[in-house]
């Protein structure tokens, strides 16, 4: 299991395919009150009745996080844990915006002050990488934890 540690808490980012049939059942509740974990909604496509995503960054002690995924699989919810970060350097970027173009989630936009500078929302992430790709000064990049 691939986690970042936030003092005696980890920290992962995962992504859950719902099948149809699942769609109507309290899973962030479950998370919460069965397992102890906290979660952040960062992405979520779930219609009832209809096959759904939903990213999360999921927080809890390992057992917890070990036994939620468990439950998670047990219920025919498949997931995807995010083994890859984003890095940008803010050093090497000109501010041009061309990776705001392409991300999905937000995560990178243009300040709305007077120096439309470029901000990063790391929780916002998806790490989809098309903003690696659109990078003219290649100053985002991709970190492999764990």
């Amino acid at each position: 299991m691939e986690a970042q540690k936030k003092n005696d808490q980890q920290t992962m980012k995962v992504r859950l395919y719902f099948p149809p049939e699942s769609t109507a059942e309290p899973i962030a509740y479950r998370l919460v009150k069965e397992f102890d974990l906290t979660f952040n909604i960062l992405n979520a496509e779930v219609t009832l009745g209809k096959k759904g995503r939903l990213t999360l960054e999921l927080t809890g002690t390992a057992g917890g996080l070990e036994k939620a995924l468990g439950y998670l699989h047990r219920h025919g919810i498949e997931t995807r844990i995010f083994a890859k970060n984003i890095i940008w350097s803010e050093q090497r970027c000109v501010s041009c915006g061309a990776c705001t173009g392409v991300c999905p989630s937000g995560a990178l936009h243009m300040s709305q002050q007077s120096d439309w500078s470029l901000c990063f929302d790391d929780a916002k992430c998806l790490v989809c990488e098309a903003c690696v790709k659109a990078c003219p000064l290649r100053a985002i990049d991709v970190d492999v934890f764990g």
